[in-house]
């Protein structure tokens, strides 16, 4: 692997860092341009300064989960966020929409634990001191990667996955383990090759504390995919007859012909197995040979929902829209009744508020023992049909599972006339729905009785979802004995909690409010205080169910600034709600990049030229002094969204009180090399009333960006002709286009994993709802493909090699670098191999970076104190 790097370059590194830990910028560092040697052609991966990569490099602190008693966690260990590149070149089989790793028989490319533990919370601070915690024994000796980890409904066990990373054992099978919670000692419970684990859909499920139902691979399955011909037997064919309209957007990984549609079925059919933890008896379990999708299990562990794929398969479109049964089963894996039979859905309108035909979110009802729910939309799940007033566009449907298992229909108890979004259950007395409509942007709130509909029910809240300030918050749930999730009330169902995010034009401040469903009027508990940003959490004092009220009520709170990271802690108010509250600290977490403590944040507030409020959050790097300094280069690192009102777009949703965890590809590395960083600028497009957002999306786009490069300049972090834009996805799509209608707003433009081409993607983007063919104005004038010798200044385009997500083929990066290149735009494409729409292996992670800060120190950072009277760039 190649990780040299310019001299230049490290003369950077050591300068700028020497002037961070000084609090001098001075004008000699302005003046270096690092040539970052390698990435011009030259082979090998190559790397970013050092500071850089070892930010990225390091080891992210653990992850924790409380026992259903809460007097327990488990603490798992992750390894760095980015594994080795050798876990990535394993064989993948790409197939309706799903990538799979074939020797495994799993999701490919899942992230991993590499340890765990479990620590009792008496024991004082996470992570606990050396000896407070019980590690898990009797694993194997070689290097093991966790996944699916879960306790038992009783607390007393833990069921996980075990597979090998070791790149030599590409066949290892995954395994199923239990180890006790008291003892710390686990045991295989399904031994391999018998029961070679199958979990591309589904992996276990608890039933009960003692049984695991799990999906092994079917018994007497050959032990080869199928075979291709290497000589074509036809050519491929697909037919559509119907005058029905069957439009799709870009979907990847479609299967193509008969061999992909056998290799589909070979790698995701499973057998259900039922195994007794404490016997290690093991029987089958309903049908064999299925391709399973979904086991559900009743509140009482009575009865499952189970849903399983059928053929015909589609090349039009992935797996989740194939033909699918949802049947009733009972605890021994019998099957009592069908739920539903969903066939082909290919129709699917394009629209927003679209929905497949026929029952959809069935589930159980989480305060009855064993009641189905499900939806049906009545609109045939097509938003454009039009419905009366007084007719419902969507109608909630239930059944007591031993009834409906006996021969009972479901009777329909709950209708919205937009489309329904789902239920928080209480009791017979009290529930709340939500509905929602995208076209209108509008939310609705319901409460109701569940045990006598005819009472109607009444609206809460009927309010614009994207009004962040006129948010109510969220209501306090409870967890059950039966581990289910239900609304907490207070003294005889009459109060609720609401906990929000708190959004303002002073910034984000969550609170948890009572509100007394009486009188309808809200008083405030509590609310984060700056200069921290503190949130409230999960309720801790329902451990196996207990019962919830104000005086035991005791939540988990997290609390952090833009030096600390968050720490986790318990609050409680043991002298009333008046009185202070009181908190245990559970966590003390390290700083995750000490090399960035004392970075600088601001949120700043400024506005575009037709009057809309836009803000973004500035950081600077540690030490670093405008007055003192002056102007350093800097990256704006953006992502454009669409509203339906100026008013809605210019709210604030972020606060400069939080503390800036970076990840791997986060803009914010590059503090650690002088930049200033404009992260997350807003740049709202917005269509009010009838208008389409898209249709002035150019000029908004411009209209942003300039008022934030305004802003900057104006503050004296920045000067023009040393900020360069970049974003990842729809803000790679803002990059270009910025590049193509404001050329000389930039030095340069990264943009990672982007569409360029919207002819490429017919049938709708982002949220666009219209097709190329009636608005086909908007898909050209949006295309910056289509502007590419408009492009005047360098832009670094990089790309997942397998980019997964819908409408970013790795096509359009290769086609637009051909348009630039053919216009002699100065321009650079790099495709990393084995990557998906996000980058994860470490080579590649690093690489990124490294060609990133590489593009900005020559064509940002060299531009710094360069700028002519009319204050560009004088250097390109």
């Amino acid at each position: 692997m190649g990780t040299r790097r310019g001299g230049a370059s490290s003369l950077m590194t050591s300068l700028s860092f020497a002037a961070v830990e000084s609090g001098r910028f001075t004008s000699g560092l302005r003046q270096i341009a690092s040539q970052a040697g390698g990435g011009n052609g030259a082979s090998g991966y190559y790397e970013p300064s050092d500071t850089i990569k070892k930010i990225v490099t390091a080891t992210p602190q653990p992850v924790f989960s409380f026992s259903p008693c809460k007097t327990k966690v488990l603490l798992l260990q992750r390894p760095p966020s980015n594994p080795p590149i050798s876990e990535f070149v394993r064989e993948e089989v790409k197939l309706a929409g799903a990538r799979i790793d074939p020797q495994r028989r799993t999701a490919s490319k899942m992230s991993s634990y590499t340890g765990m533990s479990i620590v009792p919370l008496e024991a004082g601070l996470l992570p606990p001191e050396e000896g407070k915690d019980m590690p898990i024994t009797g694993l194997p000796d070689e290097i093991s990667a966790i996944n699916y980890a879960t306790w038992s409904p009783d607390g007393k066990h833990l069921a996980f996955f075990l597979r090998s990373t070791q790149f030599a054992r590409r066949d290892e099978p995954c395994s199923l383990w239990v180890a006790s919670t008291e003892t710390g000692e686990a045991r295989q419970i399904l031994e391999t090759p018998k029961h070679f684990m199958s979990a591309v859909f589904v992996s276990y499920s608890w039933l009960g504390s003692s049984d695991i139902v799990a999906a092994v691979m079917p018994e007497g399955m050959a032990p080869r995919p199928p075979s291709k011909s290497e000589v074509p037997t036809a050519p491929i064919v697909q037919l559509h007859e119907s005058t029905t309209s069957k439009q799709s957007r870009t979907y990847p990984d479609l299967l193509r012909d008969e061999y992909d549609c056998a290799s589909f079925e070979y790698y995701t059919a499973s057998d259900l197995v039922k195994v007794n933890i404490s016997t290690g008896e093991v029987e089958s379990f309903g049908e064999p040979n299925r391709i399973y999708t979904r086991f559900s299990k009743s509140p009482d562990q009575k009865y499952l929902i189970v849903s399983y794929i059928e053929k015909p398969f589609s090349y039009a479109v992935p797996c989740g829209r194939f033909p699918k049964r949802v049947e009733l089963w009972n605890a021994e894996g019998e099957k009592l009744r069908e739920i539903a039979y969903l066939p082909l859905a290919e129709d699917i309108p394009i629209d927003f508020n679209s929905c497949r035909k026929g029952p959809r979110s069935i589930e159980w009802r989480d305060d009855k023992p064993s009641e189905l729910i499900y939806t049906v939309a009545n609109d045939g799940g097509d938003p454009k049909v039009e419905v009366s007033p007084n007719e419902a566009r969507d109608t909630v449907y239930r059944v007591d599972a031993a009834a409906f298992a006996a021969g009972e229909n479901p009777e329909a108890f709950f209708e919205t006339d937009l489309r329904f979004s789902g239920i928080l259950w209480c009791n017979d007395n009290l529930a709340f729905a939500w509905s929602s409509w995208w076209k209108t942007r509008r939310l609705v709130w319901y409460q109701f009785s569940p045990g006598a509909p005819e009472k109607g029910k009444e609206i809460l809240f009927d309010r614009n979802y994207e009004d962040a300030y006129s948010d109510p918050g969220s209501p306090v749930s409870r967890r059950t004995k039966q581990r289910t999730s239900v609304l907490a009330t207070f003294e005889n169902d009459r109060y609720i909690l609401l906990e929000g995010e708190g959004c303002s034009p002073k910034g984000n401040h969550p609170f948890l409010d009572l509100f007394d469903l009486e009188t309808k009027t809200t008083k405030r508990l509590w609310e984060s205080k700056d200069p921290n940003y503190e949130s409230i959490g999960s309720l801790m004092c329902d451990g196996n169910g207990a019962d919830v009220s104000f005086d035991n009520l005791s939540f988990l709170l997290s609390r952090e600034n833009p030096q600390d990271p968050s720490q986790y802690s318990t609050i409680s108010w043991p002298n009333g709600f008046d009185g202070e509250p009181e908190e245990k600290l559970l966590t003390n977490f390290p700083h995750p990049h000490p090399e960035l403590k004392g970075l600088q944040k601001k949120v700043l507030k400024y506005k575009r030229k037709d009057g809309t409020d836009l803000n973004a959050t500035l950081y600077t790097p540690p030490g670093y002094d405008a007055e003192r300094d002056g102007p350093i280069p800097c990256l704006l690192w953006a992502y454009p969204r669409e509203f339906k009102s100026k008013q809605a777009a210019g709210q604030i949703r972020k606060s400069s009180f939080t503390f800036s965890s970076i990840g791997g590809t986060s803009p914010l590395l590059f503090l650690a090399q002088n930049y200033a960083i404009l992260d997350g600028p807003t740049f709202p497009i917005v269509g009010e009333g009838e208008e389409e957002p898209n249709d002035t999306f150019i000029e908004q786009l411009v209209s942003s960006a300039e008022a934030a490069v305004d802003e900057v300049v104006k503050l004296g972090i920045a000067e023009r002709g040393a900020i360069a834009v970049g974003g990842h996805s729809y803000g790679a799509f803002m990059t270009a286009n910025l590049l193509a209608h404001a050329p000389d707003l930039f030095s340069c433009g990264i943009a990672r994993s982007g569409a360029y081409n919207r002819t490429l993607t017919p049938f709708g983007f982002q949220s666009e709802e219209r097709t190329i063919w009636k608005a086909q104005d908007t898909y050209i004038r949006m295309s910056p493909y289509l502007f590419a010798d408009k492009i005047n200044k360098p832009i670094l385009l990089i790309h997942g090699d397998e980019d997964n997500n819908t409408g970013t083929s790795k096509i359009q990066s290769e086609r637009f670098f051909s348009a630039l290149k053919g216009h002699g735009i100065p321009s650079k494409l790099v495709l990393l191999p084995h990557e998906s729409h996000g980058y994860r292996a470490k080579e590649s992670v690093l690489h990124c970076l490294h060609e990133m800060e590489a593009w900005m120190d020559k064509y940002c950072r060299a531009n710094v104190g360069a700028a002519d009277n009319d204050g560009v760039s004088s250097r390109l």
